[in-house]
């Protein structure tokens, strides 16, 4: 659906395409499968399949009828460059961006690839739409590996990461540079933005402080904004004296996971070599979005080096 949305990082969502098929271990839990689930047979999403990937092509044009300036986050319940997507109508979306300079659009994607084997069609050789923000989802290390590179081949106004839901450790290498406008069409100038956060959701798995931390810094050290959008389910502390103790889990800096049992952590100590760290399940309301005390909003042209 499109419309407002509560989505830290964007103002409203437009959804011209919804459904889609998992890729990575971050699909696990997805978020938009479990709305179109309880959502099957109502607002477009097919009965007997709520998931599969559906065009809707009346919702193009919606984009038009929104006078007011607005950040919009583009397929959130689906990704645009799904196999399934025709060129032709990924094609018209960007006609619809082209016709609408007022408003920010952001494309995130899990096949990057496929973006950037189209984008640069889309947009000819040396036009950028200055109101296009391009990005990739990654999780781990070895999801940034794969996708990162692709996405540098994007032209694009801004480039930009979301390291959600984190499932390990991230190092971007020199892949963060501060660089935004026509300048991003050229190859390998750098990642301009990163969002970073926890898995919500009844099935999350948490996620480890320092994760967040080291791309903090990261992005703290190249210039480049940061926005931590969530904890998630899991917090890493509880306010002891709050009522009942929640649930806890164990999270290594690694990425493994295990539950907070002595037991456990004596058999698998070869995989949390003494950094592990008791989480708690508090929900995601309840663990807030403070990273070390701070509350990171930061977006392209607002960075403060």
């Amino acid at each position: 659906m499109s419309g407002p949305t509560k989505i830290e990082w964007t103002d409203f969502t437009w959804s011209p395409v919804a459904g889609c098929t998992k890729v990575s271990a971050g699909c696990a839990h997805c978020y938009a499968e479990r709305m179109a689930t309880r959502l099957a047979g109502r607002a477009g999403y097919p009965a007997q399949h709520p998931f599969a990937v559906t065009l809707h092509p009346d919702r193009l044009d919606e984009p038009l009828h929104w006078r007011k300036p607005r950040r919009i986050f583009v397929c959130s319940m689906s990704d645009l460059f799904h196999p399934e997507v025709p060129d032709e109508f990924i094609f018209r979306v960007w006609q619809t961006i082209a016709a609408t300079p007022w408003h920010t659009y952001m494309i995130l994607t899990k096949r990057p690839e496929r973006m950037a084997a189209r984008v640069p069609v889309f947009c000819g050789a040396q036009w950028v739409a200055p109101n296009l923000w391009l990005g990739t989802s990654i999780e781990d290390q070895a999801t940034a590996d794969e996708r990162i590179p692709h996405l540098l081949r994007c032209p694009a106004a801004v480039r930009f990461i979301s390291y959600e839901p984190a499932l390990g450790p991230v190092d971007f290498g020199d892949n963060l540079v501060y660089i935004c406008g026509p300048t991003c069409t050229e190859a390998g100038l750098g990642i301009n933005w990163v969002i970073a956060g926890g898995e919500s959701g009844p099935n999350a798995r948490p996620a480890h402080p320092d994760w967040f931390r080291s791309v903090r810094n990261q992005c703290q050290a190249a210039g480049v904004p940061f926005f931590f959008k969530q904890w998630g389910e899991w917090a890493p502390t509880w306010p002891e004296g709050e009522g009942e103790s929640p649930p806890s889990s164990l999270v290594c800096r690694a990425g493994h996971r295990g539950p907070y049992d002595p037991t456990w952590l004596r058999t698998h100590r070869e995989l949390c070599p003494a950094d592990e760290l008791v989480v708690y399940r508090t929900g995601k309301k309840a663990s807030g979005r403070l990273l070390d005390g701070v509350e990171h909003n930061a977006y392209p042209g607002e960075v403060v080096r």
